[in-house]
């Protein structure tokens, strides 16, 4: 595989013309200033009378055609109305106007040829201007004209102006750059909206005890467990130990409940009479909106539900048999957790699910998403290549959608959005899409991801404007490809800097997960549904916001095993402990003589450091000041970006990548997996080694004090006699000092043999003898 040029994948900064180019010092102060202005000509269509009719009842079917030189937008018509009133705006990109005269023609829908009835003519030069904040200009009536500027029946209530996408009008219009999407589902695909995600909560169920509990076979004990169920989530006990009619448990159930809650929790008690058959001893339904709303750690009260037994005879329900079984229960909606939905790692907001937990907010967050260059071809369309291209970005509970620019491999799109910031340590990130759902295409299509972005709020200065074009990678199973660049403009602005600081003193997430904390094993499978608690709730948005779109923005199945990320988590830690091994090397040359000169001044330092420690701490201290306050004339200067080479995805082996997009369980012919296992099997080898090693240490250590070697622990304990003997008369100075300067001594006073301690550590004894 050949690999790219490494700079094509790296972040560049820009200098657009955000805001018209109203700045003022650093700060820009026009209405969207994070963007680059675009001018439109809008044109309210608002109503219109006294139309005149075709027919004998005087009416017609009208509709208005507004007409821009080779770009024309139409109304929805009207069935034999005189006075329609149809109030829509039509935008038409000033960089695309190529004409002087804007016309308006009302026209009369026919089966065979529309039949004009008249029309209103503008001079592009006449237009008047509209910047926000002013208020919307007001339509006024026009009297339509026919074909020879002649006065014609009938009259048109119009507004026209010029104006920015910060205009209130931009988000519903009907834009000419869109001309060729035909049908509301169509224009309802590509406008921009704002979406809100589910409330979610975390729903605990503390299965206590059942009673009376009446099995159908009273000649032997039942083997009795709890199965819960919620939507698509299911979750079961473990059989009771106690074999009687009041079996116990107390145990819990997590489960994932999104408001407004549409689903009961449903509960069943069976009874395990043979290896694959299992009979219902009774159910209860408990309404999500009755249960208690728990806030901190203090348990909520208990509460005794009936059970209800289904008897089912032949296929056919028999009417319900009440009987005097019960559950006992404690459920509760935890409020003081936050939901995972996104990894920990890259998480956009860090609240607990009950608002009334929430801290004050501390800054905001605005992001301009102004335009991409160079997209790769998504689809073809008449034989040709395209992409209509949208953005989606998603930060704490709001996800935002660009509209959609039709057919163009460099959209511009200057939009601006806002997010409230309540934690630094949170992830905004950013993800073009192919909008696969236009021209007609295949309800069930899928919109193609084209790359996505990450930024750290963190690593942003405050008050700072970040422009620029961030790579848009994606990997493939055949190796990474740069699908583009994206142009932001990103400003993190505090508003309070002693809140913000105060922050970093506080825990990452809700203290309920410190208090309570839940397994690992419990996170996982709650992420996952939560993730898809929120995919279905969004695809049920309109427009729909896909659950492909959804799940790529939260990285669902990231968690799955994959060679290169290991490869690049493993080459991380190597470099992490570089640092170490640096200072380790260091420290050999010093006790080698290396450099004699640094070497003597080390022995210097250290004479001075025993003598007097209570300098230790205040020069330890003192020496990662000066480090810092270096560093800071090489602070990085761009926000982080994804890499290539950290990720290991520019040299990853073709059949590591087929791997890491395999199907879970796999699809792939049985050979090929046979290869893979024995391979993780070599890997998984070494790493067992490596651990082993790491238990032998551990396990000599523990034995010598342990008599299983008794030649080996006596030895040990003679030595630690005669030390303390040596240590209760010699000053602490004394002994750090020979200790130092023996560590220290002249090579020539060194034997290349290993140190008699070293040697007795080797010999100790450790479990390896007894594993089979």
């Amino acid at each position: 595989m050949q690999r790219p040029p490494h700079e094509d994948f790296s972040l560049k900064e820009t200098k657009p013309h955000l805001g018209g180019g109203k700045v003022t010092g650093d700060k820009l102060t026009s209405t969207y200033d994070l963007v680059e202005q675009m001018q439109y000509l809008y044109v309210r269509v608002v109503k219109a009378k006294d139309l005149p009719g075709k027919d004998v009842s005087g009416s017609c079917d009208p509709y208005v055609e507004v007409r821009l030189g080779n770009y024309k937008g139409t109304t929805r018509h009207f069935e034999k109305k005189s006075n329609p009133e149809w109030n829509q705006v039509f935008a038409f990109s000033k960089d695309r106007i190529q004409a002087s005269v804007l016309e308006v023609s009302v026209k009369d829908k026919d089966v065979v040829k529309d039949d004009f009835i008249g029309r209103v003519v503008f001079d592009m030069n006449e237009i008047p201007k509209r910047v926000p904040p002013d208020s919307p200009l007001a339509p006024q009536w026009y009297r339509l004209e026919d074909r020879k500027s002649e006065k014609a029946k009938g009259e048109l209530m119009l507004a026209v102006w010029m104006g920015t996408q910060a205009d209130e009008a931009f988000p519903e219009a009907w834009h000419s750059d869109a001309a060729t999407v035909s049908g509301a589902d169509g224009l309802a695909n590509i406008r921009s909206k704002v979406y809100l995600s589910p409330k979610l909560w975390y729903l605990r169920v503390n299965v206590i005890e059942a009673q009376d509990l009446q099995p159908s076979d009273k000649g032997r004990y039942p083997e009795v467990y709890v199965k819960a169920i919620l939507g698509n989530q299911a979750l079961r006990t473990r059989v009771s130990m106690s074999k009687s009619i009041n079996p116990m448990w107390n145990e819990d159930l997590m489960f994932v409940a999104a408001e407004p809650f549409e689903e009961p929790l449903i509960l069943s008690v069976e009874d395990r009479v043979a290896p694959n058959k299992d009979e219902v001893l009774g159910r209860c339904g408990i309404p999500l909106q009755y249960v208690d709303r728990r806030l901190d750690h203090k348990p909520v009260n208990t509460r005794w539900f009936n059970l209800e037994k289904h008897i089912i005879v032949e296929g056919e329900k028999k009417k319900d048999m009440k009987f005097a079984s019960k559950i006992h229960l404690r459920v509760c909606l935890e409020g003081g957790y936050h939901v995972l939905d996104e990894s920990t790692h890259y998480s956009s907001d860090l609240r607990p699910t009950a608002k009334v937990l929430w801290k004050s907010s501390i800054g905001v967050l605005e992001l301009g998403i102004l335009n991409a260059q160079g997209l790769s071809p998504m689809k073809t369309k008449d034989g040709r290549a395209t992409t209509d291209a949208y953005c989606v970005a998603k930060y704490g509970q709001k996800w935002v959608r660009t509209r959609t620019i039709i057919d163009s491999f460099s959209p511009k799109w200057n939009e601006q959005y806002t997010w409230e910031v309540y934690d630094p340590c949170t992830v905004v990130t950013i993800g073009v899409f192919d909008n696969g759902h236009l021209h007609g295409g295949d309800k069930n299509g899928r919109d193609s991801r084209i790359g996505k972005v990450r930024i750290r709020l963190s690593t942003l200065e405050t008050d700072r404007v970040y422009t620029h074009s961030y790579p848009l990678l994606v990997l493939h199973p055949s190796g990474v490809k740069k699908m583009g660049e994206i142009h932001l403009a990103v400003r993190f602005t505090c508003s309070s800097l002693v809140n913000m600081m105060h922050l970093y003193s506080q825990p990452l997430l809700p203290k309920m997960h410190y208090i309570h904390p839940l397994t690992v094993s419990q996170l996982d499978s709650l992420r996952h549904q939560a993730t898809q608690i929120v995919a279905m709730r969004l695809n049920r948005a309109e427009p729909p916001l896909r659950k492909e779109v959804v799940e790529y923005m939260l990285d669902v199945g990231s968690h799955m095993w994959s060679m290169r990320r290991s490869k690049a988590n493993f080459f991380r830690i190597m470099g992490v402990m570089s640092g170490l091994v640096a200072v380790g090397k260091w420290f050999d040359q010093i006790c080698n003589w290396k450099n004699p000169i640094t070497t003597v001044l080390i022995h210097i330092l250290f004479l001075i450091l025993v003598m007097y420690p209570e300098l230790i701490l205040p020069t330890v201290f003192l020496y990662l000041f000066l480090i810092g306050v270096w560093y800071y004339r090489w602070r990085p200067r761009h926000p982080p970006h994804m890499d290539t080479r950290l990720s290991c995805a520019d040299n990853a082996h073709p059949d590591e990548l087929d791997e890491e997009f395999d199907t879970f369980p796999t699809s792939r012919p049985a050979d090929i997996v046979r290869m893979r296992y024995d391979r993780l099997r070599s890997i998984a080898g070494r790493i067992q080694t490596v651990v082993g090693d790491l238990a032998t240490q551990g396990e000599r250590l523990q034995n010598l004090l342990s008599w299983r070697d008794p030649r080996a622990t006596a030895l040990f304990v003679i030595f630690c006699l005669i030390s303390a003997s040596v240590l209760y008369v010699t000053p602490f100075q004394v002994v750090a000092l020979l200790g130092g300067f023996y560590v220290l001594r002249h090579p020539r006073f060194r034997y290349k043999l290993p140190s008699v301690p070293l040697n007795f550590f080797r010999r100790l004894p450790a479990r390896t003898d007894c594993m089979l």
